[in-house]
């Protein structure tokens, strides 16, 4: 039977590509004709029936191309241009419209149809779907540019920059003392974190408060729990009534904090997912667990504000700073490897944990790949987390008050004592 529809398959491999290109201009044009639905006929430049002609049209011309001389194809497409500006151009001077989007569709319309016969049937039908989506959206659009501030478009920008100009130009190769510094990954990880930060905050800033304090610690939980636990303790200490709601979002997204690690090393190695997945999940757990009670015995529709979101979610120079960061810890842990074996990495972890954890977190990762026990590693990693969100712990209940002893700095604790019993059996392992 599979030899019957390969072969048959092989035989009408034409006129399947040529139904393709015909079907791929009857989608866009599909969407063309819905939008000027209540045109009458005749009213309309191009609507289903011209579009998958179109189709039809480029897949035929892509054939004699192939068959017959290569100039067919730029005479036609350029011979279609000229037909659509003419049309389009009657049509603006009638109707004041100046947009050329039903010329671009026309264009592209063709060039699938030729990319199906020439090129790739999945590639023709891909760029088809993905152009009809876009077309099919010009509201949704429309109304998020409009939602979009100038700082946001600025850090698009400069994520686009760090990661798409300048990653490439880097030497993919080690450097300085035993290899260990890699320019391009350390950039890398640079354009990681500065990503999942971005998304944070977007996430954040898409949600609002509408969307409730759940919602919102969850993803600032991968742009900046440092910041919402900051932002949420002063609040905590001026709105008593909805401190336990706080509380539970800071758990939350101290919680969030262990997922954005498993993250990290699930792109970088995944081989450290095996052992480390268990002692972070579980620690997770015994935060998210008391956060959602504490908010179920406490919800009574308060809205919560929304954490301060920074004017540029993607400031370039915290990127370099953390690019410089990674160097440091890199070469530290080289040396401290060196003179004091696995406790020089326990205590650079506990060091740098005070202050961030991601900058540790990526270092150790990439030291993994280069040699340094998993053990090592995942131990390394689970105590620079723990000190992280201890420290959190100590600054809820220092600028939040004594409520977040029990609420917040307990199941920081508890959980910091639920991954060390995961974790003892394996090290003594």
């Amino acid at each position: 039977m599979e030899s019957f529809a390969e072969q048959f398959v092989s035989e009408q491999k034409i006129i399947i590509q040529l139904a393709v290109a015909l079907l791929l201009g009857a989608l866009t044009g599909l969407e063309r004709g819905w939008a000027t639905r209540e045109q009458k006929s005749g009213e309309r430049v191009a609507g289903m029936r011209t579009y998958a002609l179109v189709g039809l049209l480029g897949g035929i011309t892509a054939l004699l191309s192939l068959k017959v001389t290569p100039w067919v194809l730029p005479a036609s497409l350029l011979a279609v241009c000229v037909a659509a500006v003419m049309a389009y151009r009657v049509r603006m001077l009638q109707m004041r419209d100046y947009s050329i989007t039903g010329i671009i569709g026309i264009l592209l319309t063709f060039c699938f149809g030729a990319v199906a016969v020439a090129v790739d049937i999945a590639v023709a039908a891909t760029a088809a779907v993905i152009t009809t989506i876009i077309l099919d959206n010009k509201n949704e659009i429309h109304s998020a540019l409009n939602r979009l501030q100038e700082h946001e478009l600025d850090a698009a920008l400069k994520l686009l920059l760090i990661s798409v100009v300048m990653l490439p130009l880097l030497p993919n190769e080690g450097i300085g003392p035993g290899g260990m510094l890699n320019p391009y990954e350390i950039w890398w990880m640079v354009v990681l974190i500065a990503s999942i930060s971005f998304v944070g905050y977007f996430a954040m800033r898409v949600g609002g408060t509408e969307k409730g304090i759940l919602f919102t610690s969850l993803f600032a939980g991968l742009a900046s729990s440092t910041a919402l636990t900051l932002h949420f303790s002063r609040l905590a200490r001026q709105t008593a009534q909805i401190s336990p709601l706080l509380s539970s979002g800071i758990l939350i997204a101290c919680g969030t904090m262990y997922l954005r690690i498993l993250l990290y090393c699930a792109m970088i190695n995944p081989a450290l997912l095996g052992h480390l997945t268990l002692p972070l999940l579980i620690m997770t757990l015994v935060l998210y667990l008391p956060a959602l009670l504490i908010w179920r015995k406490h919800r009574n529709g308060t809205r919560v504000e929304q954490p301060a979101l920074s004017s540029n979610p993607l400031d370039l120079k915290s990127a370099l700073l953390l690019g410089a960061l990674l160097t440091v810890i890199l070469l530290m842990a080289s040396v401290l490897q060196q003179w004091l074996g696995n406790a020089g990495i326990y205590v650079l972890a506990t060091v740098s944990g005070i202050t961030d954890v991601d900058a540790i977190t990526l270092s150790l990762t990439r030291m993994s790949q280069t040699g340094l026990e998993s053990t090592t590693v995942i131990i390394g990693i689970i105590i620079a987390s723990s000190v992280n969100n201890l420290m959190k712990a100590g600054m809820a209940v220092s600028i939040g008050g004594r409520a977040m002893l029990l609420r917040v700095a307990l199941p920081i604790l508890l959980s910091l004592l639920a991954g060390l019993a995961v974790l003892l059996p394996m090290y003594s392992a």
